[in-house]
This record gives structure tokens, sequence and C-alpha cells, in this order.
């Protein structure tokens, strides 16, 4: 589904199989889509990871310039 969804422009989905890979996908990667592996992911973690991804802002500073790479992509 990752794979499928970062085709499109402005897309940057994450599969996420904890709260901390949901973590660093918002903080450093500014990821604005969430990927569960419903086989490997429980209800109760899949909750946490959810809840984890919607509350982390992106850190912007050095991992800005990596978001710019995945973006510019799309325009060339």
């Amino acid at each position: 589904m990752a794979i499928s969804a970062n085709r499109y422009d402005s897309i940057r989905a994450a599969l996420c199989y904890n709260v901390n890979a949901a973590k660093l996908a918002r903080e450093h990667n500014n990821a604005n889509i969430l990927v569960l592996g419903t086989k490997f992911v429980t209800e109760k973690i899949a909750k946490q990871i959810v809840t984890c991804f919607y509350n982390q802002d992106f850190a912007g500073g050095r991992h800005q310039c990596r978001v710019d790479k995945i973006n510019t992509r799309f325009y060339q």
C-alpha cells in the first residue's frame, strides 16, 4: 500500500510496525499517510501507532532537505 501511495505527488506514506517507527516517520520524513501491516500489528499497538503518528510534528531543520528531495522526483 505504501509503495502504491508514494507514486502520487505530495504523498509520503510510511509503513509502521511500532510506535517508534511512526514517530520517526512523522518527525524525520514528514510522512502524511500511515500504513499498518495487519499481520504484524495488534489492535492495541495499532491504536498507539495511530495516536503517535497524528500527534507527532515534523522536526524540519536538517530533515527538510530529505523531504525536498523526495518531493522533487515528481517535477523532473
